[in-house]
């Protein structure tokens, strides 16, 4: 018979989104939540519902009943407060610490690890809305980890445990992959919403309706094909198609024109460095942008 894994005793701090389904999930790997700390109603309204029955805590009692706390507070805040909790000696020796910070990796939690403290980063890569459904979506969800090497199974561990996907991240890259992400997930909302509310200024009927299936054969084309999946005018080069948007846009669009010859330029680039656009087609494109 297989033993029991060990029954951890988890503090989650900042019991937001991400700090209820979390802790929720733990909760479901078998390990007991012991307290949560949350500031609003919100927050408390959502580990009534998430965590029903557990306490809800001041930071340091919270971190005090843990065996393992985690830290679900936002990325500008998460320093202050690991610092704060060590200059008061609230952290111990042994206890596990991990923060859902995507854009940090373990260097943020140095004054817990000073104490005897072991440091994991463990970041979802979805997104949340503080409803129990978002317990169901992170099963096969992706978890961007990172920690010292021989902390790397324990990290892992948890991933599997609360029903994700670990993907390792070096502590070096871990900027970087916080900004690939947005770029990914935030842009790619900002310019859907962009495009649809042009469509719906002038009058064209659910245009959401009408972007769905073009949205959705995009995504799957660049995830299987990459650059090969560019289409459209720029990747033709056709200099007065692009013209005429820049000249439309600037009359009918102005606050989307920026981004529009940003992105415009980008895949212009793309296109050129991937074969598909020629040294001469690129320049008349990047003419017209500027």
């Amino acid at each position: 018979m297989e033993a029991a894994r060990p029954r951890l005793r988890v503090g989650v701090v900042g019991v937001g989104r991400v700090g209820g389904a979390l802790g929720a999930a733990l909760a479901r790997a078998g390990h007991e939540i012991v307290a949560v700390s949350g500031v609003s109603d919100r927050s408390r309204r959502r580990a009534e519902l998430l965590l029903p029955g557990v306490p809800v805590l001041p930071p340091d009692e919270t971190v005090a009943a843990a065996d393992l706390v985690l830290l679900a507070v936002p990325d500008d805040a998460l320093r202050g407060l690991v610092a704060g909790l060590a200059d008061t000696d609230g952290w111990r020796t042994g206890q596990l610490v991990a923060h859902t910070s995507g854009a940090q990796g373990v260097g943020v939690l140095d004054p817990a690890a000073a104490r005897g403290v072991l440091a994991l980063a463990l970041h979802p890569v979805m997104t949340f809305t503080g409803r129990p459904e978002d317990l169901d979506r992170l099963t096969g969800a992706p978890f961007g980890v990172t920690s010292p090497e021989e902390l790397r199974p324990v990290a892992e561990s948890l991933v599997l445990e609360m029903g994700g996907e670990p993907v390792w991240v070096p502590e070096p890259a871990r900027a970087l992959y916080h900004a690939a992400l947005s770029v990914a997930s935030n842009h790619l909302v900002t310019l859907v919403n962009d495009a649809t509310s042009l469509l719906d200024g002038v009058g064209v009927a659910e245009p959401a309706r009408l972007v769905a299936p073009l949205l959705s054969a995009s995504l799957d084309n660049v995830l299987r094909l990459g650059d090969a999946a560019l289409t459209g005018p720029v990747v033709r080069g056709d200099v007065e198609t692009v013209r005429r948007h820049v000249t439309t846009l600037a009359a009918d669009g102005p606050q989307v024109l920026p981004a529009y010859l940003a992105m415009a330029r980008r895949t212009a680039e793309r296109a050129h460095a991937s074969g598909r656009l020629s040294d001469d087609a690129f320049a008349a494109v990047v003419e017209v942008l500027a």
